[in-house]
């Protein structure tokens, strides 16, 4: 019994090796299909379709303005209403719609200001409200941080076009708004999500639908049961995407990005969202989260040099290569740095923390609310019983 312990340890060490060297692997074979996916892109033409945007906002965040004028900036040569819903009369947003009013007077854009509270998420109920006002047959919604390129909406209805497909969602990068803690965040949602999620898509291990963008036609949407339906769902989009493919429809997901703005004021702001991420992916598809780990190998390499140290020195290297090859491979994609390689480092530990604590988590913030998680994967304001 007294060498349990030892022999624990070198087991763990052997594991941790193992976990190391398949996620050098993974990191480039990753890095190649990732390259592979978004050279497949293709230009789209100018369409002609009556679309609506929603776009529901909380509080005037760091270049907003600019990234709800991407919007404005289509190529679209078809009527395009822009719905754009807060929950309080005083929030800060109101301004930068205001704003935005003010300089394109020829857009169409619709301000919904409802405190109408339909379930325990406050997006979803955002949602609700401003749907009562959407009048084209075509709907895009997208979170508030995200910016587009032109050819965004040529791009969604393209691939919306296609012979059984019932939404479209998109894949997005990171740009850091807010200082180094955003660059950070901005390192995680480029350099380890976005890998993750390409080859997901790339290798059909992975149907996802998220929140960057929702495309689908009306007729979908009520067959679904409208937004309503995800009021008390804490992974709103993944359950919409879940909703569509049930009725036989598939979500598409094109080799075309959009930007997530990231601003992260601080570590514990960066803490907090990735943690919402984590604990969100966890209980939605729990095993293959555990497996995540491979997109991890830097720190997991650390932890075997602890207990074989040439192993873990040699993986460690070969972990940082790896990295950098998966940096290189995004920043060419998106066509400049997202963040510094120290920084994606940085992050690859700050990562790894948050993996070990989402086991832990059974409640989240959200915008300053806590929410408890439920086992069905919906959602409770925590002073709810």
């Amino acid at each position: 019994m007294q060498h349990l312990p030892i022999l624990i340890g070198a087991a763990l060490g052997w594991l941790a090796i193992a976990i190391a060297a398949c996620g050098v692997g993974f990191l480039l074979v990753s890095a190649h299909t990732f390259r592979r996916f978004f050279a497949a892109a293709v230009p789209a033409p100018a369409r002609n379709e009556a679309v609506t945007l929603l776009k529901p906002l909380y509080g005037a965040e760091p270049r907003l303005f600019d990234n709800l004028a991407t919007l404005l900036a289509q190529t679209h040569g078809g009527p395009l209403q822009i719905v754009l819903g807060v929950q309080r009369a005083d929030d800060a947003a109101i301004g930068v719609v205001t704003a935005l009013k003010a300089a394109h007077p020829q857009a169409d854009i619709e301000l919904v200001i409802d405190a109408t509270s339909h379930g325990a998420s406050g997006k979803l109920s955002n949602l609700i409200n401003m749907d009562r006002v959407a009048r084209h047959p075509i709907l895009i919604l997208s979170d508030s941080d995200i910016a587009v390129a032109p050819d965004y909406l040529a791009q969604l209805l393209a691939a919306l076009d296609a012979p059984g497909v019932g939404a479209v969602t998109c894949l997005y990068r990171g740009r850091g708004d807010a200082g180094f803690w955003s660059l950070m965040a901005a390192a995680g949602v480029s350099y380890q999500f976005l890998l993750g999620a390409t080859f997901g898509v790339a290798k059909q291990l992975a149907t996802p639908c998220m929140g960057s963008t929702i495309a689908l036609r009306r007729e979908t949407l009520d067959a679904i049961g409208g937004f309503a339906r995800f009021a008390d769902v804490l992974a709103d989009d993944y359950a919409i995407g879940e909703s569509v493919r049930a009725l036989g429809l598939q979500v598409a997901v094109p080799p075309s990005l959009v930007t997530h703005a990231c601003d992260e004021p601080s570590f514990g702001a960066v803490w907090r969202h990735e943690l919402r991420w984590a604990a969100t992916v966890r209980d939605l598809t729990f095993w293959p989260y555990v497996g995540s780990i491979v997109g991890l190998p830097l720190p997991v390499a650390v932890l075997a040099a602890l207990y074989w140290p040439a192993a873990g020195v040699i993986l460690a290297l070969a972990a940082i290569f790896a990295r950098w090859v998966v940096v290189r491979s995004v920043d060419a994609a998106v066509g400049r740095p997202v963040a510094s390689f120290g920084i994606a480092l940085l992050h690859d530990f700050a990562a790894f923390a948050v993996y070990i604590a989402s086991f832990f988590v059974r409640s989240v913030d959200w915008r300053g609310a806590t929410l408890t998680m439920k086992q069905d994967g919906r959602i409770a304001a925590a002073t709810e019983h």
